[in-house]
């Protein structure tokens, strides 16, 4: 399966980024909910075990999952769970705790039929989609590392799955807000980090979305403001879908404040 190779290559990217990094350097605070590089890991790791747990069956994720909700509904924080669950895992150890489960998550994932259905937190998933959440989530939280760290990520093509899922979740942005979407869903064209030329939807001048596929899963994924990207938007339905976005399962959640995520110096 293509996007678990693509999961994987994400990873690596992340990777290297954090290879020379000492322990203390994981305490560096991220501008995503003052996360440390510790608590982005932790959250990336754990997740990456529960996606590998939901493919071995729903009685399995059930009780994986257990905890999670338990410890969700007395009012804990996902980082706080997570970094119990682990442990405590940090800095370097993490680290390498993490890249060996990608690999073992990216063939388990490479094996699967990918319309097979595997269970999650809402409703369960095609392994397809289940691992092309898990490279959203690595490349979305990736972005405050790159971030903290004041680097650049060379961007691929493989964040198309990430495009994909944008445009997908149009109607569960609204739904997860109690909102009626607008209509009609806007048009969508981006150009790739190759240069090619993505576009999605009906075409329409006067409801669009156009620019960087960067900007655009940027957007989707909540790593920038809107307003801090060189996409162009033109019409009410895209406007109000820009300005709450949201690629990611879970509770409805605001975008970044305008200026508040960028590259450190």
């Amino acid at each position: 399966m293509q996007q678990a190779t693509d999961f994987r290559e994400e990873s690596l990217t992340l990777k290297a980024l954090i290879k020379d990094l000492d322990d203390a350097g994981f305490e560096a605070v991220t501008q995503f909910k003052d996360w440390t590089i510790n608590d982005v890991f932790r959250h990336l790791h754990f997740w990456n075990k529960a996606v590998m747990v939901a493919s071995q069956g729903e009685e399995a994720f059930g009780e994986f999952f257990k905890g999670v909700g338990a410890h969700m509904a007395k009012g804990g924080s996902l980082p706080e769970y997570e970094k119990q669950y682990l442990d405590g895992l940090s800095g370097g150890a993490l680290r390498a705790a993490w890249s060996d489960l990608v690999d073992e998550t990216a063939e388990a994932y490479t094996a699967m039929d990918p319309s097979a259905r595997v269970p999650w937190a809402g409703p369960s998933m095609s392994a397809r989609s289940s691992i092309s959440a898990r490279q959203m989530e690595t490349w979305a939280h990736g972005q405050e590392v790159f971030d903290a760290l004041g680097a650049d990520r060379e961007e691929h093509d493989r964040i198309r799955n990430i495009v994909v899922l944008g445009v997908n979740t149009f109607g569960w942005t609204f739904k997860v807000r109690n909102e009626a979407p607008p209509e009609p869903m806007p048009y969508v064209e981006l150009v790739a980090p190759s240069g090619e030329l993505w576009t999605y939807g009906d075409r329409q001048e006067d409801n669009i979305i156009r620019g960087d596929a960067v900007d655009f899963a940027r957007v989707v994924t909540q790593t920038r403001n809107i307003a801090d990207t060189d996409l162009t938007v033109i019409g009410d339905p895209a406007e109000i879908w820009m300005s709450k976005a949201q690629c990611f399962a879970g509770a409805a959640n605001p975008p970044p404040a305008k200026g508040s995520r960028f590259k450190a110096a």
